[in-house]
């Protein structure tokens, strides 16, 4: 009884952080496109340095929250299977996370 109890708190946990990291990568998307389409239709003036790094950080921070559901589901079904998507998700984190921070310090080096 209790572990049901224990399983619906963390699923309902689960989908909310999925649907805020889902917001915060669709926001991050649809600002940039936004500043874009100042720039290139009524020029104005935006630094496309600053529009991908701006992109770049919501997407990272967006994918943090796709580790906390990789290991809510895993606290919640602890299969090989489970552990498999973890894994997966924080190596695509960290991959990506370790490209994209890279790709900030040169844009700090070219400013």
């Amino acid at each position: 009884m209790v572990s049901e109890y224990i399983e619906t708190f963390l699923l309902v946990f689960e989908l909310l952080f999925e649907a805020v990291g889902t917001a915060i990568i669709i926001y991050g998307g649809l600002k940039a496109t936004f500043q874009l389409f100042l720039r290139e239709v009524l020029k104005r003036s935006y630094n496309l340095e600053k529009v991908r790094k701006g992109l770049t950080k919501k997407v990272l921070f967006g994918l943090e929250f796709y580790i906390v559901v990789a290991i809510l589901g895993t606290l919640r079904d602890p299969s090989s299977q489970e552990l498999l998507l973890l894994g997966g998700v924080v190596l695509i984190r960290t991959v990506l996370g370790y490209f994209l921070s890279k790709e900030i310090k040169e844009y700090k080096l070219g400013e």
